[in-house]
């Protein structure tokens, strides 16, 4: 089994940008070179501003090429919960996911985008009966809110016995994120942007005037400045505190399956499954004819966030949860394993506001950012260019860059994770 420390789903392009180096003015520079920022400068450069991108190795080669390749609707983590608490944003958010998977697709075919995108619907799926109940319970809010979902038996799903069933989004599906995240950077070295990689910014510094942002070997003088660094958003001092906690996922795939192998463990639909444990399994299948599982268990940084290599405890477990899920592929082996770091924020929400008077951050990883980080970034753009603030937009805005610390650490990850095995064992 090969560990990598890179993305398992394409190799890494030979060569990357220059930095930015001595001194550069432009009008609104953006900070992280994800499928977010880069959708960022896109639209910004489609209403004709002058923009620079740094990113501080190469565009798209963070959790944008790194994640399991679900274009989702997924709407934060449990809709009971957020019914409750966000009741008067609950709608908007329903609305703010839908479009965010629609609004990809539709960029996939404006820059002619190959990425192996299958319109599967994903299905999230319960593996104990006591879990199905709510389950279903959140799925009827959804329902309710108008989210493009049923609730299903797992058996009528074509899925494995270990899936009962549970709510089915018939919009969206699977992709290769490597070559969804290559295809915007090809779109945004095809433009007039400016883009400098290899240009970890150190400090941004808005003087009311103008922003200041400093690297190693150059400054950038903007008037606007985009946060959309996500992970890293804590490295940078202007960053709202609370706004985002780093955590590693992982990812294994295995060698090649033979689809009536496939056919015998009862996943005859091929439907890409997550479970609805409080940290999620998922499981889907690849154009290459391999099986993909991911996350499961996450793992916190101990300081700045430089190390990729996965874990060997963590796939360890990733191996176990599925030989468990699918007993009859019990000769399958994985092949390759490899992580990344994804930025959650306390609500497990997409949000964006002002962190500064000149410095708009924006932050829509947690999990779901394939559809929606290009989204958000799309609408900040258009609000900053003067096309209003979009209702979707208004659904995850702060007025006020102030955050409750969240429940991510250490301790609440360990506990996660004890709690959903032992929600296995009484399955």
């Amino acid at each position: 089994m090969k560990y990598y420390p890179s993305t398992g789903w394409v190799d890494r392009p030979t060569h990357l940008e220059a930095p930015v180096e001595g001194e550069h003015h432009c009008d609104i520079a953006v900070v992280g070179g994800g499928v977010g920022g880069m959708l960022t400068v896109l639209r910004l450069a489609e209403h004709g501003r002058d923009v620079t991108l740094l990113e501080s190795d190469l565009c798209g080669w963070g959790a944008s090429a790194r994640n399991a390749g679900y274009l989702s609707s997924t709407v934060g983590s449990d809709p009971r919960i957020l019914a409750k608490y966000y009741a008067g944003r609950f709608h908007g958010l329903v609305r703010f996911a839908d479009s965010a998977v629609h609004f990809t697709e539709d960029l996939m075919d404006h820059h002619s985008i190959d990425c192996d995108y299958e319109q599967t619907g994903i299905l999230a799926s319960a593996v104990t009966p006591s879990q199905l109940e709510a389950v279903k319970a959140g799925a009827r809010i959804l329902i309710d809110a108008g989210i493009d979902s049923e609730i299903v038996d797992g058996r009528d799903m074509g899925v494995p016995d270990a899936f009962l069933g549970g709510i089915y989004a018939r919009i969206g599906g699977i992709m290769n994120p490597g070559k969804f995240a290559l295809g915007l950077r090809d779109a945004v070295l095809a433009s007039a942007i400016t883009t400098f990689e290899q240009s970890r910014v150190l400090d941004v510094k808005d003087t009311g005037d103008s922003v200041t942002l400093d690297t190693s070997s150059g400054r950038v003088h903007a008037n606007q400045v985009v946060l959309t660094n996500n992970a890293h958003a804590k490295e940078l001092s202007i960053t709202p505190r609370w706004l985002s906690t780093p955590v590693q996922v992982t990812a294994i795939e295995t060698e090649q399956v033979a689809p009536s192998l496939l056919d015998a463990a009862g996943w005859t639909s091929r439907t890409p499954m997550v479970t609805r444990h409080m940290v999620m399994e998922s499981y889907r299948t690849t154009p290459r004819g391999t099986i993909v599982v991911t996350t499961r268990k996450l793992k916190m940084s101990r300081g700045k966030i430089t190390d990729r290599q996965p874990e060997q405890a963590i796939v360890a477990d990733l191996i176990r949860a599925f030989r468990t899920r699918f007993p009859t592929l019990h000769d399958v082996q994985p092949a390759k394993a490899w992580a990344g770091w994804i930025g959650i924020t306390p609500s497990v929400l997409p949000v964006a506001g002002y962190a500064s008077p000149r410095v708009i951050y924006n932050s829509a990883c947690n999990g779901h950012g394939l559809a929606q980080a290009p989204y958000l970034g799309s609408l900040v753009a258009d609000y900053i260019c003067g096309k209003g603030m979009h209702d979707h937009l208004k659904a995850v805005w702060r007025a006020k860059p102030k955050f409750a610390p969240g429940l991510v650490n250490s301790q609440t990850l360990q506990l996660a994770w004890l709690a959903d095995r032992l929600t296995d064992r009484r399955g």
